[in-house]
């Protein structure tokens, strides 16, 4: 099993470590709640560094992305900028969800999810050697990756890391810059404002003490998950993976489907209307906790719940599901937990924005 540069700082902390995409990362330090709450109202830091980042060198090298990408980074014109887009395969299924940034016009830094990596990497060298041989791609297992998340996020970040902050504080959101051996971007996975740093690999630890005695709370993978929940935000594998396209997915906003721009899987999108999209329940009362491939029970026809659970924020339970295409916000739908049928709402995600519930009253 792999483990990140900051594995020795979890086993200290005393965390509970499980397998995660054959990595041994910490699913909490003690409480999943006080995790989750530590980031909606302060700041929380999570260990990244199972994630992979690719750099992506040479002339050409956004002509390539275009090619490769659905969404389209001729939209990334100042240095530094991010976009949020898939990687798909011929027939329009989610290899993975990605983040990459503009950083020179010949070097571009994608960063994928650690359960597809791998599998990232040799889909890109792929297509690579047959369409742009004169390019570099470079996985960065050199970098740990640490993600400080919360409304104090930045604040605190730049107390313990101080040489950080000439070159953050500047940043807009989905915008990351160069800081000494250091990148930054204020992006996340949370729903809340923050940074996600990429450190030189032998300083991850003194930059995570640094900010532990700044006040920010270590954060396990249930509170990562949790949060992310709540914002409305895919989890790869869960809520998309190769048996389904972006558009049934939520994320047909990462998709540039105009022009004439030619990238893998379009061909596939074009060619037919989902007759499915992920939506957002909210469960009405207390009957019990919406959990991953529940049935859903809708006017229009069944559908499945891809990702669950109990939301400390709101203090009720929420799910994304897939349902049939036409499904509005507002409809009254079944869902059969353990033979029996609880009524939800559909409602549009994210249920939480910068700590604020986003749900309808009812």
């Amino acid at each position: 099993m792999h483990r990140t540069p900051l594995h020795s700082a979890h086993c200290a902390a005393g965390a509970r470590l499980v397998d995660f995409a054959g990595w041994e990362m910490p699913l909490h330090y003690g409480s999943q709640i006080e995790e989750h709450h530590a980031v909606r109202r302060d700041a929380g830091m999570f260990d990244t560094s199972h994630m992979l980042a690719i750099d992506l060198q040479g002339a050409g090298a956004r002509e390539f992305l275009r090619a490769a990408l659905a969404n389209d980074v001729a939209r990334l014109k100042q240095p530094g900028k991010a976009l949020y887009s898939c990687l798909l395969n011929e027939a329009g299924g989610v290899l993975d969800d990605l983040i990459v940034y503009f950083l020179r016009e010949d070097l571009f830094r994608v960063i994928v999810n650690a359960g597809t990596a791998q599998k990232d990497l040799a889909w890109l060298e792929g297509l690579r050697a047959k369409r742009a041989p004169q390019l570099a791609l470079r996985a960065r297992r050199d970098l740990a990756m640490i993600a400080v998340q919360g409304p104090m996020a930045r604040k605190r970040t730049f107390q313990a890391v101080p040489e950080l902050r000439a070159a953050a504080e500047p940043l807009g959101a989905f915008f990351g810059a160069q800081a000494g051996d250091a990148f930054i971007a204020r992006t996340g996975y949370t729903g809340e404002d923050g940074v996600e740093l990429l450190v030189p690999a032998p300083q991850a630890m003194a930059i995570w003490a640094r900010l532990a005695d700044a006040g920010v709370r270590p954060c396990g993978l249930g509170a990562r998950d949790t949060l992310r929940l709540e914002a409305g935000m895919n989890l790869y594998g869960q809520d998309m993976d190769e048996s389904v396209t972006p558009l049934e997915s939520g994320l047909a906003w990462t998709v540039a489907l105009e022009g004439a721009r030619d990238f893998v899987g379009k061909a596939a999108l074009l060619e037919k209307t989902p007759a499915r999209e992920l939506t957002g329940l909210v469960l009405r009362g207390r009957g019990g906790v919406l959990r991953s491939h529940q049935k859903v029970r809708t006017a229009s026809g069944e559908g499945e719940i891809t990702s669950g659970g109990f939301a400390p924020t709101l203090a009720t339970s929420i799910a994304l599901a897939r349902l049939p295409a036409g499904t509005v916000p507002g409809s009254s739908v079944q869902v059969e937990v353990r033979e029996r049928k609880l009524d939800a709402l559909v409602v549009k995600p994210p249920f939480v924005r910068h700590g604020e519930s986003l749900l309808p009253k009812f």
